[in-house]
């Protein structure tokens, strides 16, 4: 999650108070990251109100290749809906977690047509290539650092448990991968969409301005701000990962 001063100024530029990140500290957010994605056949310990004991862990489950790219479609789809659109009311929590946490839950939901019309969407839609089994297993399921699973995870926890890093080359990122950076005191969570990225600011809603951004890989890599630049130089630039079910 990023703080509420986190903000472009007049020139596109990301500001925010600097938090210098060391590169020590960017190897111990990955090295956490790969523990996490290490300890995914752990059996959790508390499950969500309709979830029973015989349904499997989150962590357990990976999509064949197929499925994976069908849910990376649905995940970007809907997250581009909401800058196109503007936010639905049904997404409640909007930082930049909450923003992943909203579209991939989403894009787990049954998508019959009284969910398109809730979430007004229309016209060609992605496959629907996860079993209604698997989507319920994952749907609202996050491991949380406390060991038990729940619809709420923050954006360090989205990675340190639910991710994998995949490397410091945001180019070859996949749909859906996130983008992650350190800045000391506050966490921040890009989505790739294929083309660029698309987040919140974690900035409270005001009016004219609902918090969400879009920029092109390349207008990040120029960003006047260093610190957010996803380059393997930056030491605020933990690198690329992919929730952990999506393989």
């Amino acid at each position: 999650m990023v703080s509420a001063g986190v903000e472009r100024n007049q020139t596109g530029t990301l500001t925010q108070n600097p938090m210098p990140t060391t590169q020590s500290r960017r190897r111990f957010c990955q090295t956490l990251a790969a523990l996490g994605a290490a300890g995914f056949a752990t059996r959790l310990r508390a499950l969500p109100v309709g979830i029973s004991d015989d349904t499997p862990a989150a962590q357990t489950i990976r999509l064949d290749a197929a499925q994976s790219r069908a849910l990376r479609a649905w995940i970007v789809r809907i997250a581009m809906e909401q800058i196109r659109r503007g936010p639905t009311p049904r997404w409640t929590h909007r930082d930049c977690a909450g923003f992943v946490r909203f579209a991939v839950a989403e894009a787990l939901a049954e998508h019959d047509a009284r969910w398109q019309r809730a979430m007004g969407l229309g016209g060609r839609l992605p496959p629907d290539l996860v079993p209604e089994e698997t989507r319920l297993a994952l749907r609202h399921r996050w491991k949380r650092p406390d060991g038990s699973e729940g619809a709420y995870v923050s954006a360090i926890g989205l990675i340190q448990g639910n991710s994998v890093w995949t490397g410091s080359d945001a180019r070859q990122a996949q749909p859906a991968d996130l983008l992650f950076f350190d800045q000391g005191a506050e966490q921040h969570l890009m989505l790739w969409t294929g083309h660029g990225v698309v987040y919140h600011n974690g900035s409270p809603p005001a009016p004219g301005d609902n918090g969400l951004r879009t920029a092109t890989l390349p207008a990040l890599l120029r960003w006047n701000d260093t610190r957010w630049r996803p380059e393997p130089g930056n030491p605020n630039f933990v690198g690329v990962f992919s929730l952990a079910f999506l393989g």
